[in-house]
């Protein structure tokens, strides 16, 4: 398709995928989300289903050749509330900060209907292998205008999407970026999969982010940890997006992973902290022999007590253990009335294991 044909009047409609199960997954990156929800205790803001969303990626998909996988992303303007009593003006896909996970196999034929209503122009840039006109960086994506990313899904690994207009920093700061995962020919082996995104917000303009967080809301894995089964493999999917800060690193206590960098090759390394320069990703593969809280974390401190901390909660045995509050180890004073504290978004984790 000529490249000038990619820009369509009005709002664009993609098709939902007709496949049992995983197409209720599409169906989450194909529908509006927004933050919302009520506080629990601290700063801490209840789980959403957008939040389960950007946790929990889809289910994998068969290795087909050729299959045409179509979704649709909008851009549009949104306030998002980071901690209780303060907000962030935010340009977001599909009403999400991050955006909605993307999962696809190799090899797929990946069409994206894009959307821009906002006042501002945007596009959408996939990292990973596409045509010179699919980059998402030669024309932006005026207001009110949609476009149509066409591209073979490859190389498997982990990837990104953000958009790739100028300035740059201004608009993958704001919230226009998300998780892009595309699976092997072979499969993985099962796991118990969670995808964080690492990010910071600037709330007040000065160019230094005041904020940190995993999946767009700061400590909301302290106060609800992430619960996994003991001697389950659990993946990782992660990724830095951070702007205005260098590098973040990720630190995981009491127990080794397996790294793969961008998940592109079976080759791995074992340790537990792995630092990020912003759009750099990786998989990591856990195997927990204790059961019990352990912490994950920037291992830059000043960024760990602004947000980007939390915990994986280890179970044994076939039910998980919900906890009435976080552990509070390090922000103990934050959650000292923590009612109700369900931990429903780290115990719904285990359903797909």
């Amino acid at each position: 398709m000529p490249f000038a044909r990619n820009f369509l009047a009005g709002d664009a409609h993609a098709q939902t995928i007709p496949d049992g199960g995983h197409a209720e997954r599409m169906e989450r990156v194909v529908t509006d989300g927004a933050h919302g929800g009520g506080t629990i205790g601290g700063q801490v803001i209840a789980a959403t289903e957008d939040d389960l969303g950007l946790l929990l990626p889809p289910r994998p998909r068969a290795h087909d050749p050729g299959r045409v996988r179509e979704l649709e992303l909008v851009a549009r303007e949104t306030r998002v509330e980071l901690v209780r009593g303060t907000g962030f003006d935010a340009a977001a896909y599909n009403g999400t900060v991050p955006g909605p996970v993307i999962r696809v196999a190799h090899d797929d034929d990946l069409r994206v209907w894009f959307t821009n209503e906002t006042p501002h122009p945007h596009t959408i840039h996939f990292h990973g292998t596409h045509r010179a006109d699919m980059d998402g960086s030669l024309e932006p994506v005026p207001p009110g205008a949609s476009y149509l990313y066409e591209l073979k899904a490859r190389p498997w690994g982990m990837h990104l999407y953000h958009c790739h207009t100028k300035p740059l920093a201004s608009h993958i700061a704001r919230g226009l970026y998300g998780a892009f995962i595309i699976d092997p020919p072979a499969p993985r082996r099962r796991a118990q999969e969670v995808v964080l995104v690492m990010s910071g917000f600037d709330t007040d303009g000065d160019g230094a982010n005041d904020w940190y967080a995993f999946n767009g809301r700061p400590f909301q894995y302290d106060g609800r940890p992430i619960q996994v089964k003991k001697r389950h493999p659990v993946r990782v999917y992660l990724a830095n997006v951070t702007e205005h800060d260098p590098v973040i690193s990720f630190h995981l206590h009491g127990e080794m992973f397996k790294l793969f960098r961008t998940g592109t090759t079976d080759a791995f390394e074992l340790t537990d902290t792995v630092t990020l320069a912003q759009g750099e990703r990786c998989i990591l593969e856990i195997d927990f022999e204790h059961t019990g809280l352990f912490m994950f974390h920037a291992h830059q401190s000043r960024i760990a007590d602004k947000g980007m901390a939390g915990w994986f909660q280890v179970v044994d045995g076939p039910a998980p253990i919900v906890p009435t509050a976080g552990p509070g180890s390090l922000y103990g004073d934050e959650f000292a009335d923590c009612t109700p504290c369900l931990g429903e978004l780290g115990a719904k984790a285990l359903l797909k294991y």
